[in-house]
């Protein structure tokens, strides 16, 4: 057995931690304040009350609380100190969850509206691509002139042919008999 009388060195037994997270914590002031804020809490501690005042009005045997309900008035301010700071805990909580959700929401719309530019230029980009690209009516236009103008050279080349062909009145002379 041990020797426990010794107090140079630490005794190695048995010891309560009590390991409470600040999630857990936080987790249940978020569960007390949302019950606190129910219709459902009002009713229960309203009951509650009117049984408290009625018992220690109407039943002198019974009475555990007197007139002033000193008693009743500890519990209320009981209540108050544990829930004040448990409401504020579940406040700071959301608080940060807020704050979490509004910076990835400022980043969305950041990337949100860098797409929107980028659309937007590559569209102005298209628009100016379309713009100068030919249009089938353009095209028809231009080939229409073409042909214009190629029947034009065309008829011009027969005339000039017609008339290489012709015997030029130089050429009628030389070719007369002597």
């Amino acid at each position: 057995m041990k020797d426990r009388s010794r107090l140079d060195t630490p005794r190695l037994g048995r010891s309560f931690h009590l390991n409470l997270g600040d999630d857990m914590i936080g987790q249940g002031a978020e569960r007390v304040a949302r019950f606190l804020g129910t219709g459902r809490y009002l009713a229960i501690q309203t009951v509650i009350v009117i049984v408290w005042v009625i018992i220690n009005i109407s039943w002198i045997a019974l009475r555990f609380d007197p007139y002033p309900f000193i008693l009743l008035n500890l519990a209320f301010s009981t209540q108050a100190a544990y829930a004040a700071p448990l409401i504020l805990l579940a406040q700071n909580r959301q608080e940060s969850r807020d704050r979490v959700s509004l910076d990835e929401d400022r980043s969305r719309a950041a990337q949100t509206k860098a797409d929107t530019e980028f659309l937007a230029r590559e569209l102005a980009s298209v628009r100016l691509a379309v713009g100068e690209a030919a249009s089938r009516d353009y095209m028809r236009r231009e080939l229409d002139e073409v042909h214009e103008k190629l029947d034009a050279l065309t008829a011009l080349l027969q005339t000039l042919e017609h008339r290489s062909h012709a015997p030029t009145v130089s050429e009628e002379r030389t070719d007369a008999p002597d």
